[in-house]
C-alpha cells in the first residue's frame, strides 16, 4: 500500500509483554494468575531493591570517607562490577512474570582469574548498563513495588473490615477517617473500597510490571549492536580460520609434493655427476651438472625454511617457548628468551609465535638493534608477551600492513597489541591475549 513501510527483516522484531498482552481481557485479567504473579514480582523487587540501595549508599559513603587512603576509588570502581550478579538475579527473576528470556550479554569467561575477570567486566558496557539497572532498581522499582504492596494490604485490610468489626464488636472501628462503622453489614462500603483497591492494585502492578520487563530487556540483554558486532567478530574468526587451514593445506602441499621433487632432482643431478665424472671430455658438463644440483639444494633450503616459517612443526609439537627459542637461534641479531609459558590453546600460540617473529624480523631490517629480548608470562588468565631491542627506534605501526594485521588477529582473540617507540629507541611490543583463546 502506498505510504506503508515493511519491518526491516535484518532487524530483530522485540517481543511483547506478556503482562501487557494479558492486559487486553481485563475482567479475564483479574481472575488469573497474574496479579498475583506481578504482586510477588514487586513484592520481592522491593526487599531486594531496599538491599540494593543501602549497599548502592554504603560503598558511595565509604568511598568518599576512604577516598583519601586510596582505598575508597578501589570501593568505587568495584561497585559497577557488583551489579553483575545482580544482573543475573534479575534476568532469572524475570521469568517470573516474562516468559522470553533475556540473555546473558556478558562474555563468557570460565577458568579466568579474579583480576582478569574483572578488567574484563569493568571494560564492557553491559556492566555499565546493569550498574545503571541497579539504580534504577533501587531508587525507582523498589519504591513502586513497595507502593504497589501497601496498596494491597489496605485493600485486604478493607475487604476484611466486616470480619474485623464482628471481631471487635460492640466497638465501634473507624475504617475510613471521619467514618466509623459499629457492625458488619455497615463495613460492607469497605469491602466494596477494599475490592476495587485491589482491582487498581492488579493493574498497577502490571504497568509497573511491563515497564521493569521493558527496562530490564533494554539494560541487562545483550543489544542489537552487540549483537552486530559479535557476529562481525565471529566471522573474521572464521576467515582467520579459513586462512590458518589454507595455509597449513599449500604447507603440506610444498612439504610432501615441491620438497620432495626437488630432494629427487637434487639425488638424480648427482647421480648424473657422477656418470659423467667416469666419461672423458665431461668436464664442463659436470660443472654444469653441478651447478644445477647446487641450485637445487639452495631452492630446497629455501623452501623448507618458507615450509617452517608457515607453521612450524616445532610450535605443534613443543609449544611456544621451543619455537620462539628456535626462531632465535636462526636470527642474525643476538636473542634473549624468556618464556616462562605452559602449553596454551593453539590460536593462542600461532598469533603470539607470529607477533614475535613479525617483531623479530622488524628488528633485523629496520632498527639497528644489537641485542633483542623476548620476555613472556602467564597471570590471571592472560599471556604477556613483550619483545624489546636497543634499536634507534621511531617505529610507525600504521606504515606498513605487518604490524596492523598482527593487531587485528590480536584483537580477534579479544587481546591487545601496543608498540612504544620513541625516537633514539627501545622499541617495544607488548602483546596481551586471553588464554582461553
Amino acid at each position: 500500500m502506498p505510504g506503508s513501510t515493511a519491518p526491516d527483516p535484518a532487524l530483530p522484531l522485540e517481543p511483547p509483554v506478556a503482562v501487557w498482552r494479558s492486559l487486553r481481557r481485563p475482567l479475564r485479567f483479574l481472575v488469573s494468575w497474574w496479579p498475583w504473579r506481578c504482586w510477588a514480582y514487586l513484592g520481592s523487587g522491593f526487599a531486594l531493591g531496599y538491599g540494593v540501595l543501602c549497599a548502592l549508599a554504603l560503598l558511595l559513603g565509604l568511598g568518599v570517607l576512604l577516598a583519601v587512603a586510596g582505598i575508597g576509588l578501589a570501593l568505587l570502581a568495584g561497585a559497577p562490577a557488583g551489579a553483575v550478579p545482580l544482573g543475573e538475579l534479575e534476568r532469572r527473576r524475570l521469568r517470573w512474570v516474562e516468559p522470553e528470556p533475556v540473555a546473558d550479554p556478558h562474555t563468557s569467561l570460565a577458568g579466568a582469574g579474579a583480576g582478569a575477570w574483572l578488567r574484563t567486566r569493568l571494560r564492557e558496557r553491559a556492566t555499565w548498563r546493569e550498574f545503571g539497572y541497579a539504580v534504577l532498581f533501587g531508587l525507582v522499582f523498589g519504591a513502586a513495588g513497595f507502593g504497589v504492596l501497601a496498596l494491597v494490604a489496605l485493600s485486604l485490610m478493607l475487604v476484611a473490615s466486616p470480619v474485623i468489626v464482628w471481631v471487635l464488636a460492640p466497638e465501634p472501628v473507624m475504617l475510613i477517617p471521619g467514618e466509623a462503622a459499629a457492625g458488619p453489614l455497615e463495613a460492607l462500603g469497605g469491602t466494596a473500597v477494599g475490592l476495587a483497591g485491589l482491582a487498581l492494585a492488579a493493574y498497577a502492578a502490571a504497568l509497573i510490571t511491563g515497564v521493569q520487563v521493558r527496562t530490564a530487556r533494554l539494560l541487562l540483554g545483550p543489544r542489537e549492536e552487540d549483537a552486530r558486532v559479535l557476529e562481525l567478530t565471529r566471522s573474521r574468526v572464521r576467515l582467520v580460520e579459513a586462512f590458518e587451514a589454507e595455509r597449513r593445506r599449500i604447507e603440506r602441499d610444498l612439504h610432501d609434493g615441491a620438497q620432495q621433487q626437488l630432494v629427487a632432482l637434487s639425488m638424480t643431478l648427482g647421480l648424473a655427476e657422477l656418470e659423467l665424472r667416469k666419461a672423458p671430455g665431461t668436464d664442463a658438463a659436470a660443472a654444469l651438472v653441478r651447478r644445477g644440483r647446487d641450485e637445487a639444494k639452495l631452492a630446497l633450503a629455501q623452501l623448507r625454511d618458507l615450509v617452517r616459517g608457515m607453521h612450524p612443526q616445532v610450535l605443534t609439537d613443543h609449544g611456544l617457548a621451543a619455537a620462539v627459542a628456535e626462531v632465535a637461534l636462526r636470527h642474525p641479531v643476538p636473542v634473549t628468551v624468556d618464556l616462562e609459558v605452559p602449553r596454551l590453546p593453539e590460536p593462542v600460540e600461532v598469533t603470539a609465535y607470529f607477533t614475535v617473529t613479525e617483531a623479530l624480523a622488524n628488528a633485523a631490517k629496520h632498527s639497528g638493534a644489537s641485542r633483542v629480548g623476548v620476555a613472556g608470562r602467564v597471570e590471571d588468565g592472560r599471556l604477556t608477551l613483550t619483545v624489546t631491542d636497543d634499536g634507534r627506534g621511531g617505529a610507525d605501526p600504521g606504515a606498513g600492513a605487518g604490524l596492523a594485521g598482527l593487531a587485528d588477529r590480536v584483537a580477534m582473540l579479544r587481546g591487545r597489541l601496543t608498540v612504544s617507540s620513541p625516537v633514539g629507541g627501545p622499541t617495544q611490543l607488548r602483546v596481551e591475549v586471553p588464554c582461553s583463546g
